[in-house]
């Protein structure tokens, strides 16, 4: 079977969509090139901001314009649509609504990730944009699964280093105020710990010494790679044979 397209809205950031490309090629077992993962990338900068429009209640809906690119994929022939993003999906009812094909949901993927790393009742720190506790991104995933989520007390802070990644790279300032961010969760006793915010996902080394940390970008990934080659369908089958 050849490995099927997956569509991604990107440009959220952008540096963050080409990470993204990268660590699904580093994924793949490949001995050529026609055995890795036919991404189509729509790049878009212009996506309304998240921050203002959900953080300072000032900016254009992103709802509308994210619908449009996943027309655009899906008329471009991709079979499953993702987003490196995590505050965006706030907006993956209007993306579902818009396309016949599957949204890959980085939220729902991570929360089963954290329940099997914090087991039931777990406390798992988040390390985030202000913004995804304001709307509970999380909440309903997480209280499903029995969870409890922990954020940074300082969000000042936290949407601080976001800006700088955005507008100067993975800079020291922003590392340092991440491993602020984790070490006071820690202490807090959430030793269980995820990048919520595909930014930090330029600076996952910089957490706290001791805690168990995993990126939602890394579990988006997996879903990814397991969707275009099968091995999604493979591990049921195994699983239904057992």
């Amino acid at each position: 079977m050849s490995p099927r397209r997956v569509g991604i809205l990107g440009g959220m950031g952008p540096e963050a969509t080409v990470l993204l490309m990268q660590k699904v090629i580093a994924a793949v077992p490949a001995r050529d090139d026609a055995d890795h993962v036919p991404l189509i990338v729509d790049q878009n900068p212009q996506v309304p901001s998240r921050i203002k429009r959900l953080i300072e209640g000032t900016g254009e809906d992103p709802g509308p314009v994210l619908a449009a690119m996943a027309r655009r994929l899906e008329a471009t022939g991709a079979e499953a649509l993702a987003m490196p993003c995590n505050t965006a999906h706030h907006y993956a009812p209007a993306i579902r609504a818009a396309v016949g094909v599957p949204f890959i949901d980085m939220v729902a993927l991570s929360a089963g990730r954290a329940r099997e790393l914090a087991g039931p009742g777990g406390v798992v720190g988040i390390l985030a944009s202000p913004a995804v506790r304001r709307i509970g991104l999380f909440d309903a995933a997480f209280g499903a699964l029995g969870l409890a989520p922990r954020y940074a007390a300082d969000e000042d802070a936290m949407l601080a280093a976001i800006r700088r990644i955005k507008a100067e790279g993975p800079v020291t300032p922003a590392r340092v105020a991440l491993k602020a961010a984790s070490a006071a969760l820690l202490a807090e006793g959430a030793q269980v710990q995820m990048i919520a915010c595909t930014e930090f996902s330029l600076i996952p080394e910089a957490v706290a010494r001791g805690a168990t940390v995993f990126d939602t970008l890394d579990v988006l990934v997996e879903r990814i790679v397991g969707f275009s080659l099968g091995a999604d369908e493979a591990a049921g089958r195994r699983r239904a044979s057992h």
